[in-house]
């Protein structure tokens, strides 16, 4: 996660506390099928950028750039504010800065 935050251009003292703050995981299944369909989606394009770009499964920094691919994709669970997750991710560390 850090990596990917990193690559981001988010600042590492917001990467230190995220990090900070995963030290416990809960897995929950959820009721939100906008979710699982998006996820599904992101598999789908990922496994194009794997195959369009002869990126070779299991590279971190392949892994890195079809992150970082992924995250300027727009998502309809996000139409209603930022609309991609790299925007999202960067409204909500200038939030967390203004606090």
């Amino acid at each position: 996660m850090a990596l990917v935050l990193k690559e981001q251009g988010v600042p590492s003292e917001f990467i230190a506390q995220e990090v900070w703050r995963m030290d416990q995981v809960r897995y929950a299944k959820t009721a939100n099928r906008s979710v699982v369909g998006i996820l599904n989606e992101f598999v789908k394009q990922a496994e194009f950028w794997l195959a369009a770009y002869a990126y070779e499964k299991g590279d971190d920094d392949d892994l890195l750039a079809i992150s970082a691919k992924l995250a300027e994709r727009p998502c309809s669970p996000l139409y209603k504010g930022p609309v991609s997750p790299d925007r999202a991710l960067h409204e909500l560390v200038k939030a967390g800065a203004q606090e």
